[in-house]
């Protein structure tokens, strides 16, 4: 499972991100590592969709979100 395949409101746990370089980098670099909670806070399915992590919120287009392996994690919020 990817964080595009997320439904608004749903948690998750970041396992790893499987893009080229220097995406990869910047992911890494925004928070997005392994083992990192992450809430889909607004999902759109063709374009942006924001992601809260560690304080902060990030929207990501789908074809990046697509490249972070994800697992989930409880219930929706």
């Amino acid at each position: 499972m990817t964080l595009a395949d997320l439904i608004q409101g749903q948690r998750c746990v970041v396992e790893k991100v499987q893009a080229p370089e220097p995406l990869s980098r910047r992911l890494l670099d925004l928070g997005f590592v392994p083992g990192t909670t992450v809430l889909a806070q607004h999902v759109n399915g063709k374009g942006l969709s924001a992601y809260y992590l560690r304080g902060s919120v990030f929207a990501l287009r789908q074809d990046t979100a697509a490249q972070i392996v994800v697992k989930p994690k409880g219930d929706l919020s």
